[in-house]
């Protein structure tokens, strides 16, 4: 095997892992350490088979694991300048006008859960079944996404919700892990989760006003903003993953009645 297939294998497995567990691995390869070692030690879904192929790669090229290692910290180095440039761009659903590109909020929410390759964090205040959204994360679970979304209830919406609970759109997924505000530890009992939005890899956000409904996606003038790279994926994900941490959010019984 050439050197291209490990340069290929690295590339796969920079874009899988981002910077921070990719330089773990380098470091497993630094020390000289093999497959095994370098696979107990960096674990979470969808780890072990970009891992393996890396290994691979490098015994069939004759790639030493220091040379290895170095390369894989010369990359994240140039994938962070690269991940560190912003595109930043609004998103409307409604009526188009003259002049105004408009990308529908559908389109482009469908776009962010299939962007995901190692986990999707998302927040909706009301969520009613689109089957579209709904193709889209049983892909990305089909595919090891860690996929997280919180929604509001019936309780903690004190009343202004009507319908099925939220959490009843998600039902028919399986290895999606659903999370709510507690209203026990909400500052008052007006509170609401109202945060609408979707993150991708910590690299992609989509903030916006549309609840993850076929109204709120397709129907109503909602408005939105696309973020790609910068720090904005990434602090958003570190705040959500903070609030589950510190039990603001936690999880939703499957039991919780529609």
């Amino acid at each position: 095997m050439s050197r291209h297939a490990f340069e290929a294998a690295a590339h796969v497995l920079v874009d899988a892992f981002g910077p921070s567990r990719t330089k773990d691995v380098a470091g497993v390869l630094a020390r000289g350490r093999g497959l095994e070692h370098a696979l107990s030690s960096v674990r979470f879904a969808g780890s072990a088979e970009p891992v393996t192929a890396l290994y691979r790669a490098a015994d069939q090229a004759h790639v030493p694991y220091p040379e290895a290692a170095a390369y894989l910290r010369g990359y994240v180095a140039g994938w962070t300048r690269r991940r560190d440039e912003i595109d930043v761009r609004t998103v409307w659903s409604g009526p188009a006008t003259p002049g105004v590109p408009v990308r529908a909020t559908a389109q482009v929410l469908v776009e962010v859960v299939a962007s995901a390759r190692i986990e999707l964090l998302a927040m909706t205040y009301s969520a009613r079944a689109y089957p579209p959204l709904a193709t889209a994360l049983n892909a990305a679970v089909a595919r090891g996404v860690e996929v997280h979304i919180v929604v509001e209830t019936h309780q903690g919406a004190g009343g202004l919700l009507s319908g099925p609970e939220p959490a009843a759109a998600f039902a028919g997924i399986a290895g999606v892990r659903l999370w709510h505000w507690d209203p026990a530890v909400r500052a008052s009992p007006h509170a609401r989760q109202h945060a609408k939005l979707a993150v991708a890899d910590r690299r992609t956000l989509f903030l916006g006003s549309a609840n993850l409904t076929q109204s709120g996606v397709q129907k109503n003038l909602e408005a939105g903003v696309l973020i790609r790279g910068g720090s904005a994926p990434e602090r958003a994900t570190d705040h959500i993953r903070e609030l589950q941490r510190r039990h603001i959010l936690k999880p939703l019984s499957p039991a919780t009645p529609a």
